[in-house]
């Protein structure tokens, strides 16, 4: 098999287990009350939190609507709060409570997992290779989606 069949072939299997894989490390006994997307929503508010919907909405190509379905079932389960800035008070910030924060850890790790495994035994000029040809990927998804 040639590099681009095989390439090819490689993608189209990552892009089909990537989140059954990832849900099957991150979603477990301890975080089984809530989703993979839940997850990525925990992800985007970030540990430092006091992040405005929008500017969460935004990182996750999402519209506020959607992102308040999500926060509204994150909050039930005590993963988000909200609060009122302190510096404009119609402005709703939303944080990651100790165990969203749990939560948010834990999904690092995996991925922290998956970089290793990925970069495991390339050296320097292979890492610079694969980073340009994954950015040159994201370039594509990022152009395709605006088309």
């Amino acid at each position: 098999m040639d590099s681009y069949n095989t390439f090819n072939e490689i993608l189209v299997t990552l892009f089909n287990d990537i989140m059954h894989i990832e849900e099957k490390a991150v979603i477990t006994e301890e975080f089984k009350d809530i989703t993979n997307n839940d997850m990525h929503v925990i992800e985007a508010i970030g540990l430092e939190g006091g992040r405005n919907m929008s500017s969460v909405a935004k990182d996750l190509s999402v519209t506020v609507g959607t992102l308040t379905i999500a926060v509204n079932n994150l909050v039930k389960k005590s993963y988000v709060r909200r609060n009122r800035s302190e510096k404009d008070r119609r402005v709703v910030l939303i944080s990651l409570t100790a165990k969203g924060k749990s939560a948010y850890l834990h999904h690092k790790k995996f991925h922290d997992e998956m970089i290793k495994a990925t970069l495991e035994g390339l050296n320097l000029e292979e890492t610079e290779v694969l980073v340009k040809a994954l950015s040159n990927l994201c370039t594509f998804f990022k152009t395709y989606q605006n088309k």
